[in-house]
């Protein structure tokens, strides 16, 4: 991060190598080891039908509270079928549409165009970035599917539903995973077998777990503990120089100190690095919410406030400065309440959880967009030809390549 940008650009570059093999890696060869071809994501349909299978085989058995109980806390079970993970399609497409908006929204997304000589140039990098993206989240319910499969599927070596509760808890893995209470089996009907319902595991294990489970060697484990790692510090680090020099530009410079030196603004900068990291640490061991929960917050958050002042402000020229902060505050005091709301017990609306809560946040930025904007005074001539300009893909290169 000391490295500014240029730095962190090419450490982003070498983290995504050591992500994407270590996420594609063991899903290419779970699935050429159960047979469901090398390249899993044309057999996906194969895989969810055996799931559903097996799953309509075993049955769903509801565990009573005093057999819960004994479960270590922060592990679950199989509790829903493979198929009604999301309860209706407006579930699905509410949160695909959050992720997809919070992408385009998110601040350190937005400054890899400042690293583009021209507007050609970043389209094209945007092409390529987004075919990178594809890889790896299109491999994500391959993985999920095969670890489910793995475990389950008593035809496959890995399987343990069915087997002897001893026999089980005589696997290595297991143990290990155990011993990390991040997996657990119980006996609960007495018949010394594993059911569907008495065997649990921590969301945190499942990737790390999965190739162990599916007789990988073991440093395919640590190859993807480290491709976890290297994508938590690709973001953060992208995220915390995107907030430490909006600040230190947007606030200290334009605000608190115009006349301030390059060299003073930079200290600045670099003393906000450790401070915002240091924030964003201690929020994090709170605790408030699961990772994959705040992940999903923060993109919330993102398409909340900045979806709409970012789309409008290039592809609409009536959009003017008072629109757009209108639309950011708003859209993200909207956005945190209805949050605020939801997890105090409130029912939310048209299916909106705390988990797309952007959606609503985004509308209400929308509208205080437009409203605002054709209220006021319109862009001058000057804005709006920069804006067209913007628009233009073999637009004037503004980068030296000197």
């Amino acid at each position: 991060m000391l490295g500014g940008m240029r730095g962190v650009t090419w450490t982003q570059v070498a983290q995504y190598i050591v992500l994407i093999i270590a996420y594609l890696l063991p899903v290419f060869w779970i699935s050429n080891n159960i047979g469901a071809g090398f390249f899993p994501h044309f057999m996906l349909a194969d895989e969810v039908a055996r799931i559903g299978e097996l799953e309509q085989q075993y049955g769903f058995v509801k565990n009573s509270a005093a057999d819960l109980a004994t479960v270590p806390k922060g592990l679950a079970g199989i509790t829903k079928a493979h198929s009604e993970v999301n309860a209706t399609p407006w579930a699905f497409i509410s949160l695909a549409l959050a992720m997809m908006m919070g992408t385009a929204s998110l601040p350190h997304v937005m400054m890899r165009f400042f690293t583009t000589p021209s507007v050609k140039a970043a389209r094209k990098s945007v092409g390529w970035s987004v075919f990178f993206i594809f890889l790896l989240y299109s491999s994500a319910p391959m993985l999920a599917t095969l670890s489910k499969l793995a475990l389950i599927d008593p035809n496959l070596p890995t399987g343990i539903i069915g087997k002897s509760i001893a026999e089980v808890q005589a696997i290595d893995w297991y143990q290990n995973w155990n011993q990390a209470n991040l997996m657990f089996v119980s006996d609960f009907n007495g018949n010394g077998t594993v059911e569907l319902n008495e065997f649990f595991m921590g969301g945190k294990a499942v990737v790390l777990a999965t190739p162990e489970i599916a007789g990988l060697p073991y440093v395919i484990s640590g190859l993807v503990a480290a491709g976890g790692l290297a994508a938590a510090m690709s973001t953060a680090d992208g995220l915390i120089l995107a907030i430490a020099n909006a600040i230190s530009h947007d606030v200290y410079y334009k605000m608190v100190d115009p006349k301030a030196e390059t060299a003073k603004r930079l200290v600045v900068a670099r003393i906000l690095l450790v401070i915002i990291g240091f924030a964003g640490a201690t929020i994090a061991a709170m605790e408030i919410q699961g990772i994959l929960g705040s992940v999903i917050w923060a993109f919330d958050f993102a398409m909340s406030g900045l979806f709409w002042p970012l789309v409008l402000g290039v592809w609409w020229k009536r959009a003017n400065k008072e629109g757009a902060i209108a639309g950011m505050v708003l859209g993200l005091v909207s956005g945190f309440a209805y949050l605020v709301w939801v997890r105090s017990g409130g029912s939310g609306f048209l299916g909106i959880t705390q988990l797309t809560f952007g959606i609503f946040g985004s509308t209400v930025s929308l509208v205080a967009m437009v409203v605002v904007s054709l209220m006021t005074s319109e862009p001058s001539a000057a804005t709006q030809k920069m804006v067209d300009e913007s628009r233009v893909p073999a637009g004037t290169q503004v980068i030296s390549q000197k």
